[in-house]
């Protein structure tokens, strides 16, 4: 009877495949263990059966969500803004290309232009970068000395 719960196993992972979410993935780790301990102690009951599967089911994904999940969505230091280049920016300073007049303009950044918001200044003037909203750089002045 141990292949039945195996059989289960395959169906819960395979559906996995067909629904991602990890949920079913581990329940059919508890199913695939139900069928290694029915190996074991083959005259085990249907009602034992359950209840230990139960507990297997718990185990695993309680174990999945504390132990596996946490360090699957952990961002490597320094990578917080991988994907987000805007807020990379931050803090860095640049020349504008287009004065900022009426509280926008265009600075050069690397070889492009970024939109930015701030006081009016003139052409050519440094700015330093203090925060993003959207695509446009929010920036200051930047005293040159």
């Amino acid at each position: 009877m141990h292949y039945v719960w195996w059989i289960v196993a395959l169906l819960l992972i395979g559906g996995e495949v067909v629904l991602p979410g990890y949920f079913m993935l581990w329940i059919g780790i508890a199913a695939a263990a139900m069928g290694i301990v029915l190996l074991a102690v083959p005259d085990m009951g249907a009602l034992a059966q359950a209840i230990v599967f139960g507990v297997f089911a718990f185990v695993s994904c309680f174990a999945y969500w504390k132990l596996v999940r946490p360090r699957i969505e952990r961002v490597p230091h320094g990578n917080e803004r991988l994907n987000r280049r805007g807020e990379q920016l931050v803090g860095q300073r640049f020349v504008l290309c287009e004065a900022i007049v009426n509280g926008r303009g265009k600075a050069k950044v690397g070889d492009g232009m970024w939109l930015v918001a701030g006081p009016d200044l003139p052409l050519g003037a440094p700015v330093e970068v203090i925060g993003i909203d959207g695509t446009t750089l929010r920036v200051k002045a930047v005293d040159v000395g």
